[in-house]
């Protein structure tokens, strides 16, 4: 089978409401049983967006990416005898996404697992097969420091290629053919009359058939539900600095959006 980067998720102070606006905007699929008071789930048939509450200490939105890997046991044994300093780590029973969770030479988090281990329960395996979307994640992108060296670490523990890119594109893209992970450098002078975003997860990229289709359904779901009414990227001269980074930085964000948490969103397609 191979890696597979099969999930991204998100911390939310509400995320139930965050699950129901991936439903009604991009039209994911829910598990058909799960237990809202751990975390929330949609799926998109090959990706799944876990939508975590929010604990004491941890900051809200984009937070980590997961892989499903042949053999658990071998992937952290590459990771203990070629790069020590990332330690995998077991995670509880209650964490059904997430049988093992390591960190990039950086320290961005991410997790790991096979569908055999004990501790990764069936739901999530439920939310992503079976179902196919008009509407899928396409890419989770980091903004780092040191996108050549990640690129190399990735490439080498995921044995998964570099994607090919345009001469002047900057980014580094590891993609399992289907889902791709997208490489950014980070400067702080690329946040010149904006606030800071600090290095770490950016942004998750979305396919829509239809990107005007798109756009009046998030204007329904909002007049449905102003609970799942999406922030305005671009609102003011801080947020119109943030779609231009946003826009020059990522070739494929043709619109950009967030969710309602403030998750950006970079949308491509027609």
């Amino acid at each position: 089978m191979g890696t597979k980067i099969n999930h991204v998720a998100i911390v939310s102070d509400t995320y139930a409401m965050a699950q129901q606006f991936y439903q009604a905007v991009f039209g994911f699929k829910a598990p058909s049983v799960q237990k809202n008071f751990t975390a929330a789930t949609v799926g998109d048939g090959y990706v799944g967006i876990n939508i975590n509450p929010r604990r004491p200490a941890r900051p809200a939105g984009l937070d980590h990416f997961g892989v499903e890997v042949d053999d658990a046991g071998a992937f952290a044994e590459v990771l203990n005898s070629k790069y020590p300093a990332c330690k995998p780590l077991k995670r509880p029973s209650n964490r059904p996404f997430a049988g093992m969770t390591t960190h990039d030479p950086d320290g961005n988090v991410f997790d790991f697992s096979e569908r055999a281990m004990e501790n990764r329960g069936e739901i999530y395996t439920e939310s992503t097969d079976g179902c196919s979307q008009d509407r899928f994640v396409t890419h989770f992108a980091l903004r780092t420091m040191n996108p050549e060296k990640l690129a190399e670490f990735y490439v080498d523990v995921l044995d998964l290629p570099l994607a090919n890119k345009a001469e002047d594109d900057p980014n580094y893209y590891i993609t399992d053919g289907r889902m791709t992970l997208v490489l950014m450098q980070w400067s702080i002078e690329d946040y010149a009359g904006q606030g800071i975003i600090r290095p770490g997860p950016n942004h998750i990229g979305i396919k829509v058939e239809d990107i005007e289709k798109l756009k009046s359904d998030v204007a329904k779901a909002a007049g449905d539900n102003p609970s799942l009414a999406p922030d305005i990227v671009a609102l003011g001269p801080e947020g119109a600095a943030l779609g231009d980074l946003l826009a020059s930085s990522v070739p494929y964000a043709r619109f950009q959006m967030s969710d309602n948490n403030k998750v950006l969103i970079a949308v491509h397609g027609d």
